[in-house]
């Protein structure tokens, strides 16, 4: 008898589940298949020091116009370091977060605002465990061509104030 009641309660249970929606979970879009490859740009002949300088004197001459103190920093497609300037007064600790936030546009070939984007929304929280990943805007890829030569990473402000500076020095150069 105990038995049977196990198996009726069984029973109720899987209809309990299925009726609520239980028994199939939802399709994971993480599973979904892009036809193109995502950031699929080519890498360009990596950016001189004379352009690496006029992009940070842009991203420079905005700062001044707005009364901002920020770090600037231009890397080559590798991440690798071209140009750093620190303003007077500009937050310490923007140091390394600026070269940061260039290092991972070059390396991963976007905006490091996707990051932020990305965890956010807690739809791409997968992004924290990857090296060298930075989810604070202000790094943005330096594209000529339609091929990636180098970034560049702003620090010291808001997101906001970052990504702005980055979009100036990032205009010294055609898309």
């Amino acid at each position: 008898m105990n038995k049977m009641k196990l198996k009726i309660l069984i029973m109720i249970l899987v209809g309990l589940q299925a009726s609520f929606g239980m028994a199939q979970p939802a399709p994971d879009p993480a599973d979904d298949v892009p036809d193109a490859m995502p950031f699929d740009l080519a890498l360009g002949t990596p950016i001189n020091l004379e352009r690496a300088e006029a992009a940070i004197n842009a991203a420079i001459a905005e700062t001044k116009k707005r009364n901002w103190k920020m770090n600037i920093a231009v890397v080559d497609v590798n991440g690798d370091l071209i140009v750093f300037k620190r303003m007077d007064n500009a937050q310490l600790a923007s140091i390394a977060i600026a070269e940061h936030k260039a290092k991972a546009a070059a390396r991963f070939r976007r905006e490091t605002k996707l990051f932020e984007k990305g965890i956010n929304i807690g739809k791409n929280n997968n992004i924290i465990t990857l090296d060298g990943v930075i989810a604070s805007r202000g790094g943005i890829p330096l594209v000529e061509n339609g091929k990636i030569i180098g970034a560049i990473g702003c620090s010291g402000g808001t997101g906001s104030q970052d990504e702005l500076v980055c979009k100036a020095g990032a205009a010294t150069l055609s898309k």
